[in-house]
């Protein structure tokens, strides 16, 4: 049975800006039914792909095809918002009926009469996607439709892209997002498009077989490596080994950090810390603040040792930035008392990017006193050689701030913020705006950083591939602090039907929001403690197993299937164990408040 018609595809597309191809000769067509993600390097022509497809630029080669009468509603990258007209206003220019318009205004929690060219990064990506939304379109193009947006509104975005029965194109690089809502790949890389009939979550092992094709061929032929595709060469292979031993450290460092959560080490923890010296980066003691009525933070403890990566979660307006401000010494508190340790030094990542200088050159950015190399955690660098590390063309080293697009911008703030002597690294939302290839850069640097993190993000998968706790900003001054990634958060936070509960792993005082109890564990929960240690030991030795498989260098060559499954089943036995482990931990905890309470 033959495929139903596209209802919008590009034939032979081509587009050249005047100079050489960004793209030449692809196809790209979208079907009802279909859900794709495009997904390649930044400035390598996917927002130019997307504004071909609706027709906003033309084409230099190639045709654009449209069923007529067909709906398409997209989402640009960067909307303009003009000034004048109200929300409710903004939504119906777009071609939505009024009542759709309202609805859709009300389930992203906008108020209508508000004028759109006041609003909030976040409020005005929500109305924006009204816009798109409220159209009833048959084809849906997104581009970074969760940049800005916080983790609520885009589990809600999640859930109705997964019941749109149109045709979606995504652009995105929230790779839990891109998980969840896509069923098919389109990979635009160096000009020229590949496609995979699966989602993005089977993404990294058949772009790494492509490039083992790739490189096997140049290999045959004698062809130099180009230098564009350097780095996403060395992202999906080289780095493979090292990240699987990172991601073994990550576990054990949120088991630590699991051990530090709990209430019967406290006593512990605080006859120690003064032997050590230094190892007590941010002692923060009953906070609260308020802004009139609102109350932000509610008597919140915490203590952040050295070397902890803390993750800061929660909807737009709860508080995550006021609590770090808070932490690092930027805001005060109303009460309770902040101590940070002796010589730490913070180094402030700022999500509007204000600490650049929009006039001066990226190498005057990173070396402001002058001269052509730069200190990077103890080591000179070349000031090109370093940018090069941020995925920047050495021609660029010597061109202004403000050519550089968004992402780029980001990518320069964190190469500045990485170079500053610091020990702890506030970063606000780093990843907005970064593709694929620098946020697995960011990781990368981040995994070498030896200080202390404190990151606030939207971005599940770099949560989980990052933190080591989490501190989950709830909202109305309710703030938890939970041992892991964002996943293992999921999984301990209480759910809406039960008390608010034994999972909280809160460092509350003795007597507040105690958990009522039956005074016992169930049968089950007493099963599971038996049964749980067993699993969790055998899991331990078939990743060790798998992992020794996966060191083998030349086994992807010899024999593709196996390393994949190998990797495959290695990621499932790893979030198998975590859940296992965190299981383990909260009905330890359960059972030793029982007992005290008895």
């Amino acid at each position: 049975m033959a495929a139903p018609p596209p209802i919008l595809a590009l034939r032979g597309a081509s587009v050249t800006f005047g100079g050489a191809p960004l793209f030449s000769g692809i196809d790209a067509a979208i079907g009802r039914g279909d859900r794709i993600c495009l997904v390649g390097p930044n400035g390598g022509g996917k927002s130019t792909l997307l504004k071909a497809l609706t027709g906003e630029i033309p084409l230099d080669d190639g045709d654009r095809f449209q069923q007529p009468g067909a709906i398409i509603g997209c989402l640009p990258q960067a909307p303009v918002f003009p000034e004048g007209p109200s929300v409710a206003d903004y939504v119906t220019e777009g071609g939505a009926e009024p009542h759709r318009a309202a609805a859709m205004i009300e389930k992203l929690s906008l108020d209508p009469h508000r004028a759109v060219a006041q609003l909030s990064g976040g409020e005005g990506r929500r109305a924006a996607l009204a816009r798109a939304l409220a159209i009833d379109p048959e084809i849906l193009l997104l581009d970074e439709p969760t940049n800005h947006l916080d983790l609520p509104t885009i589990e809600w975005l999640e859930n109705m892209l997964t019941g749109f029965r149109g045709g979606l194109l995504v652009i995105s690089h929230d790779r839990a997002f891109l998980t969840k809502v896509t069923n098919a790949t389109l990979w635009l890389d160096r000009g020229v498009m590949h496609r995979h009939d699966k989602g993005y979550s089977d993404f990294e092992a058949w772009s790494a077989q492509v490039l083992a094709a790739e490189e096997s061929e140049r290999n045959r032929v004698q062809q130099h490596i180009k230098a564009e595709a350097r780095y996403l060469h060395r992202g999906v292979t080289a780095r493979r080994k090292r990240n699987q031993l990172r991601l073994r450290k990550l576990s054990d460092l949120r088991q630590q950090r699991a051990q530090l959560l709990r209430s019967d080490r406290k006593a512990a923890l605080d006859a120690s810390v003064g032997e050590q010296g230094g190892r007590i980066v941010i002692d923060a003691k009953n906070l609260s603040k308020a802004y009139g009525d609102h109350t932000i933070i509610d008597d919140f403890s915490t203590r952040i040792l050295r070397g902890d990566r803390v993750g800061l979660i929660g909807p737009n307006g709860a508080g995550k930035t006021t609590l770090l401000d808070i932490l690092i010494g930027e805001s005060e508190p109303d009460s309770g008392e902040v101590r940070r340790g002796s010589n730490i030094t913070i180094s402030r990542f700022d999500q509007q990017r204000a600490a650049l200088d929009p006039d001066k050159t990226l190498w005057e950015t990173l070396c402001p006193a002058g001269g052509d190399s730069l200190m990077v955690q103890g080591r000179q660098r070349h000031v090109v050689a370093y940018l090069t590390d941020f995925l920047f063309d050495e021609r660029q080293a010597r061109g202004p701030v403000s050519s550089l697009s968004g992402g780029e911008r980001n990518r320069l703030l964190l190469a500045r913020n990485l170079a500053q002597p610091s020990n702890v690294l506030a970063l606000d939302e780093p990843t907005n705006d970064l593709d694929m290839d620098t946020l697995d850069l960011l990781e990368d640097m981040l995994g070498d950083y030896k200080g202390t993190l404190l990151l606030v993000s939207h971005d599940r998968d770099f949560l989980d591939r990052v933190v080591t706790s989490v501190i989950a900003v709830e909202g109305d001054g309710d703030i938890q602090e939970y041992p892991g990634g964002y996943s293992d958060y999921l999984h301990q936070r209480p759910k809406p039907e039960e008390p608010a509960a034994t999972a909280k792993l809160a460092s509350k005082p003795e007597g507040k929001r105690r958990n009522k109890s039956s005074g016992r564990l169930n049968f089950n929960e007493k099963r599971a403690l038996e049964t749980l240690p067993v699993l969790i030991d055998g899991l331990t030795v078939e990743i060790e197993t798998l992992e020794k498989t996966l060191a083998d260098s030349e086994l992807f060559q010899r024999d593709a299937k196996t390393y994949n499954a190998a990797a495959s089943r290695l990621d499932a036995a790893r979030a198998e164990l975590a859940a296992a482990e965190e299981e383990w931990l909260l009905l330890e905890i359960k059972q030793e408040s029982l007992s005290e309470a008895s």
